[in-house]
């Protein structure tokens, strides 16, 4: 059986499914993902970017013979795409395509860790064993004598003070030089690392002594990396979202 699995998403997002993605899809299977997001995926299947596939056509126009051909070459389809969008799904039950929608967000109130939900979804579909651990692969090299500070995320109400930072910076410095990372996305920053491609950036967040960052899809990143993380969580809940592994530790702000 051939199976297609489609995750859209933010950084944060792809990583905690990481491994949910693992148990849905082997060898001969494709997983679709934005753009940005494959070059996280290290194992297995075939990875093809969702803006290259003509899927976000399949609703709004005539359905492009190209996109309804590479879906017709599937058993299966597993898709968090279009789970809240009725219109899509009545177009796919239409032309008799085999998808299966997964929720693609916790209930608000859930208590349940991101991972593990995603880990129950889909063992209804592919049971297996998961460490609920997300792993990206990278390159080691052995541990710098640096510390790394992003000190954004996606959404302003999530950030710790600049300035806070700015304070720990100066606490660590004489300890290590600390390098200060930003996104394309993100605020003017001087001097800020900024790597586009995020598997370059895992790579380079392996080199590092250790992590500090805010509740974001770059610090799940770099904790998938492996090296140690401290997360600042302010109004989301660490429990649910917080970056998972074993040097990974979590600081509230209120």
């Amino acid at each position: 059986m051939r199976r297609l699995v489609i995750r859209p998403g933010g950084i944060g997002d792809v990583i905690v499914s990481l491994p949910a993605l693992e148990l849905l899809a082997g060898p001969g299977d494709e997983i679709w993902v934005p753009s940005r997001m494959a070059p996280l995926i290290r194992f297995g299947p075939q990875i093809r970017a969702i803006s290259a596939t003509g899927l976000d056509l399949l609703s709004i126009v005539d359905p492009p013979p190209k996109v309804l051909a590479d879906l017709r070459g599937f058993d299966s389809i597993v898709s968090w795409y279009g789970t809240n969008r009725p219109e899509f799904g009545d177009t796919v039950a239409a032309l008799g395509l085999p998808f299966t929608f997964l929720p693609a967000l916790p209930a608000e109130g859930a208590t349940l860790h991101a991972t593990d939900f995603y880990l129950h979804q889909v063992r209804a579909i592919a049971p297996g064993d998961s460490d609920g651990i997300p792993r990206i692969a990278t390159p080691r090299t052995g541990p710098g004598n640096f510390a790394v500070i992003h000190p954004f995320s996606g959404s302003p109400r999530k950030n710790w003070p600049l300035e806070n930072f700015r304070a720990l910076a100066e606490q660590l410095e004489p300890h290590m030089p600390v390098h200060w990372c930003a996104g394309d996305d993100d605020p003017p920053l001087p001097n800020a690392v900024r790597i586009p491609d995020l598997h370059d950036l895992a790579c380079w967040f392996a080199k590092a002594r250790l992590y500090i960052g805010n509740d974001s899809g770059v610090t799940h990143l770099a904790a998938a990396v492996g090296i140690p993380v401290f997360a600042f969580f302010g109004p989301t809940d660490p429990d649910v979202w917080a970056p998972r592994g074993p040097n990974v530790r979590i600081g509230r702000w209120r």
